[in-house]
C-alpha cells in the first residue's frame, strides 16, 4: 500500500529566548504596572546560577515573560534579592531599590524604574540605574590592622538578604538604607547604603551561629500590649542550618552607623536576645508578620518537612534611660509532616489556615517547575471584593499560580 499527500509549506519554528542559561535561584514580585485600557502586568527580578540577574514581564493573558533588563555584574551565582520601595506604587509606575547577592562575597545595588510603555513587547519599560557594589575581600584589602584579625573566606556565599524597615539616621547623609545579611561562613552581617556617595559599607557582623546562616528576615517594633506607640525597635530574625532561629535588637548598629564613617573598625552586632529551636534541620524559608498589640507571626519551613509558626511577644524593659526589648513566645505550632519531602524539593504547593489548634490544609496543587529554589506570594483583591493569593515559583523554570479558596479551582 502506498500513501502520498501534498507537501505543505513548513511553518518556521522559533526558539524563544531563555531567561536564564542555568537554573533559577531566586525571584521576587517587583509589582504591577498598568497601561490606560490595558489590564495590570506582574513585573519580577529573578537571579540564577549564571551569575545574572533579570527583570522581566510575566503575563498571566499571553502567558509570555518578556525580559525587560539583564544585570551582568556579578561574577558568581546571584543566590539572593531584595527589594525597598522608594515611592507609594501605583498603576502608572514602579520605583524601588534592587539589592542582588550571591558568590564570591558580593552585593550589587540597582535602582529600577518601570513604567507603562504600550509600545514594546511587554507594554512595559524598565530603566536600570547601578547605584553601590560590595566584596568583602575589597573590604579587607582597605582595612587597617587587619593582621588582628582573622580574614574572610572570599568563597563566602550570601544566602539571604532583608531590607530593614523603617530605618531614619540623621547624622548619616540622606537618604541611606540598611541591609542585612545571612552568610555561608556562619554570620549575620548588617550593610548600609549612602545612595548620595553611592557607597554600601559593612556596618556590624556576629559569628554567633557558628554554621551557614540560611535566611534573615528584618521587622520594626512600634506598638505597646495596648496599642500605644513605643520607642522604634529594629529588630532582626535569622535561622541557621541546625534548625534554630535567632532573634536580635540591632537599633543600636543601626543608631551608632554614623561611626564607620570615621572609625576603622565596625562593631559586633551583639548577642540574640532569643533562640528558638524551631526544627531539626536546615531552615529554608522564613517569614515575619506583625500583629496588634506588639505582637509578631513568626513562621519558618526545613529541609525535615516541618512548618513551624511562633506567636512572639515584644515589650520593653521598665528601665526609662535606656528601654531594652524583652521578647518572649506565647504560642508555638509545628506540622512535623507537612510535606513527604524537604520544603522547597517536592512540586506540590499548599495552602494552609492557621489556628492556635494547629495547621489545617486547605489547598493542594502541583506544579511543573523541577527543583524549586524560592517562591513569593502576594494577596490581592478581585473585582467582587473576593480575596485571592498568587505565587511566583522558580527552579529549572518559572511558574505563576493562583491559590483559591476552598471550593475554587487553582489557575496556572
Amino acid at each position: 500500500m502506498l500513501y502520498s499527500s501534498e507537501a505543505e509549506p513548513c511553518e518556521q519554528q522559533v526558539l524563544l529566548e531563555s531567561l536564564h542559561g542555568r537554573e533559577i535561584a531566586c525571584v521576587r514580585r517587583l509589582g504591577a504596572v498598568q497601561a490606560p485600557g490595558h489590564r495590570p502586568i506582574n513585573v519580577f527580578v529573578t537571579g540564577s546560577e549564571d551569575t545574572t540577574a533579570c527583570v522581566l514581564t510575566l503575563s498571566e493573558q499571553s502567558r509570555a515573560a518578556v525580559p525587560l533588563a539583564r544585570l551582568s555584574d556579578h561574577i558568581s551565582s546571584v543566590r539572593a534579592l531584595a527589594l525597598a520601595s522608594l515611592v507609594q506604587p501605583d498603576t502608572a509606575g514602579l520605583s524601588a531599590l534592587l539589592f542582588s547577592a550571591g558568590g564570591r562575597a558580593q552585593i550589587e545595588c540597582y535602582r529600577l524604574l518601570c513604567s507603562a510603555d504600550t509600545a514594546s513587547e511587554s507594554a512595559v519599560s524598565c530603566q536600570v540605574i547601578h547605584m553601590a557594589s560590595h566584596r568583602l575581600d575589597e573590604h579587607w584589602d582597605r582595612m587597617k590592622n587587619r593582621h588582628k584579625l582573622v580574614k574572610m573566606d572570599p568563597e563566602t556565599r550570601y544566602m539571604s538578604l532583608s531590607v530593614v524597615p523603617g530605618t531614619t539616621t540623621e547624622q548619616l547623609p540622606a537618604p541611606c538604607k540598611f541591609l542585612a545579611t545571612a552568610c555561608s561562613d556562619g554570620s549575620v552581617r548588617l550593610f548600609v547604603l549612602l545612595e548620595a556617595t553611592q557607597k554600601l559599607l559593612l556596618v556590624a557582623e556576629s559569628f554567633h551561629h557558628q554554621r551557614c546562616v540560611l535566611k534573615v528576615e528584618a521587622f520594626l517594633h512600634t506598638q505597646g500590649r495596648r496599642g500605644e506607640v513605643s520607642p522604634e525597635r529594629h529588630l532582626l530574625c535569622s535561622a541557621a542550618t541546625d534548625g534554630s532561629v535567632a532573634f536580635w535588637d540591632i537599633t543600636a548598629p543601626i543608631r551608632d552607623a554614623p561611626s564607620i564613617l570615621t572609625k576603622p573598625l565596625f562593631p559586633a552586632l551583639g548577642t540574640p536576645l532569643l533562640t528558638v529551636t524551631a526544627h531539626s534541620c536546615g531552615v529554608n524559608s522564613l517569614h515575619i508578620r506583625e500583629l496588634p498589640e506588639g505582637r509578631f507571626l513568626v513562621a519558618s519551613g526545613s529541609d525535615d518537612g516541618s512548618i513551624h509558626v511562633c506567636l512572639l511577644e515584644v515589650a520593653l524593659s521598665c528601665d526609662e534611660a535606656v528601654p531594652e526589648p524583652c521578647l518572649r513566645v506565647l504560642e508555638r505550632v509545628s506540622r512535623p509532616c507537612a510535606h513527604a519531602a524537604h520544603v522547597t524539593g517536592i512540586r506540590r504547593l499548599s495552602l494552609w489556615r492557621l489556628h492556635w489548634g494547629g495547621l489545617e490544609a486547605l489547598s493542594t496543587s502541583f506544579f511543573h517547575v523541577p527543583d524549586l529554589a524560592e517562591l513569593d506570594c502576594w494577596e490581592e483583591a478581585e473585582a467582587g471584593g473576593e480575596q485571592c493569593w498568587y505565587c511566583v515559583l522558580c527552579g529549572h523554570g518559572l511558574e505563576l499560580l493562583r491559590c483559591a479558596a476552598p471550593g475554587q479551582p487553582m489557575e496556572r
